[in-house]
């Protein structure tokens, strides 16, 4: 008589690196949906024979680093700067205004102009100068 067992086999498939694999994928795919934009509208504009466009020169507000404000190569004031911009922007569709502050002044004298280009609803743009050598 014949006692000895037979040896089953078994199969099995090693899965401890399915779990790497999955939080790569989730990790990719959340990546890549923050970057898609799904407000994206394509359009077909209509045609125009006259190719006119409407000119917009923006206001120019510097600020220099002994502090002197400017408006437009003009000094000004800070307490006549909100006034005087008011006046300026009056009859304008969008009005826009760049800011031009010396790197060596405190980040309050821009936030202040920034509070004034809000209250009367204009568009700010931050001049920059681009890095030599780069």
């Amino acid at each position: 008589m014949n006692l000895s067992r037979r040896r089953k086999l078994s199969s099995h498939v090693e899965t401890s690196s399915m779990n790497d694999i999955m939080f790569f994928l989730m990790l990719f795919f959340l990546i890549v949906s923050t970057m898609v934009n799904p407000n994206v509208i394509k359009l077909m504009l209509p045609n125009a024979r006259s190719g006119k466009q409407a000119m917009k020169q923006p206001i120019t507000i510097s600020v220099d680093a002994g502090g002197t404000y400017f408006l437009d190569r003009t000094p000004i004031t800070p307490t006549e700067l909100e006034p005087e911009l008011a006046r300026r922007i009056t009859g304008l569709e969008s009005p826009t205004a760049v800011l031009r502050v010396d790197a060596s002044l405190n980040v309050q004298k821009l936030v202040d102009i920034l509070e004034i280009g809000n209250r009367l609803k204009i568009k700010m743009v931050m001049a920059t100068q681009a890095q030599q050598g780069k």
